[in-house]
């Protein structure tokens, strides 16, 4: 309700200052009143982007891509819009099917959204109906983890990465590597890490084991760990540079801690 209130005020100040600076003459006043028409409908709508669109002169393009069609996926397309209506079709089916697969699906959108804790209850209501899914036990555990709650994440994972080490290309026993780092299990972490590298070269792995030999003094061990990470990053395509760029720039102050002077 405080989003609301905030866009009508900003739309009452925009709109009064325009009518004032055309003098309130009828055009002004026939645009207005299309724009609040326009505005009250994305408001209802919940395309809360759109509402900054149309405060921004867009209206006309809400009125025929949105408002005629009935749909933000026609035509002209905010970021975020398919995402939106893709949670809403997906609300549909449970309402309609509550079958375990579209409680999953809609857990990764929220996963990759950043609300973890909406993600947390579509994969346990997931779990609820298929209990053997392994999938939606790894991405339960995944999201545990970036609730700080390790302790949780940490049997799911386990027996996910039992099952099948290499599920989720490696990322699952990434994601029980953390884990056990947070739960202070290092000797465990580390064994852990070191099957992650042995199969993938990520520089989220890399790093996190170069930290753990720099915790028990294994400068050489961290060191060419980290030289790995910066010898690929070199080499990699733009995509990937960005993609882990965290990760490298983790590596390079950790290689001057290392006495590596890369």
């Amino acid at each position: 309700m405080a989003t609301l209130r905030a866009i009508m005020l900003a739309a009452s100040i925009f709109w009064y200052s325009l009518l004032a600076g055309w003098g309130g003459g009828p055009v002004a006043l026939a645009y207005g009143g299309f724009t609040i028409w326009m505005l009250v409908d994305a408001i209802r709508r919940k395309e809360y982007l759109w509402v900054v669109a149309i405060l921004a002169g867009l209206g006309i393009w809400y009125f025929f891509y949105v408002y005629r069609s009935g749909s933000s996926l026609e035509g002209f397309q905010l970021p975020g819009a398919a995402k939106r209506q893709r949670i809403k079709e997906l609300q549909a089916k449970i309402h309609h099917l509550d079958n375990a697969v579209h409680h999953f699906q809609l857990g990764d959108i929220y996963f990759g959204q950043g609300k973890f804790p909406l993600a947390e209850k579509c994969y346990r209501a997931a779990l609820e109906r298929d209990p053997a899914d392994i999938d939606a036990r790894a991405h339960l555990g995944q999201c545990l983890l970036r609730l700080k709650r390790p302790a949780e994440a940490k049997p799911l994972l386990e027996g996910v990465c039992a099952e099948d080490p290499k599920h989720d290309f490696g990322y699952s026993m990434m994601g029980l590597a953390e884990a056990l780092t947070a739960l202070g299990e290092t000797d465990a972490a580390m064994k852990t890490w070191q099957r992650v590298t042995a199969h993938h070269s990520y520089p989220r792995a890399k790093v996190q084991l170069a930290e753990l030999y720099l915790a028990k003094n294994q400068t050489e061990a961290a060191r060419t760990e980290l030289n790995e990470v910066l010898a690929d990053d070199a080499h990699a395509p733009a995509f990937q540079r960005k993609r882990d760029r965290f990760w490298v720039r983790r590596a390079r102050s950790l290689t001057a801690k290392a006495g590596g002077g890369r």
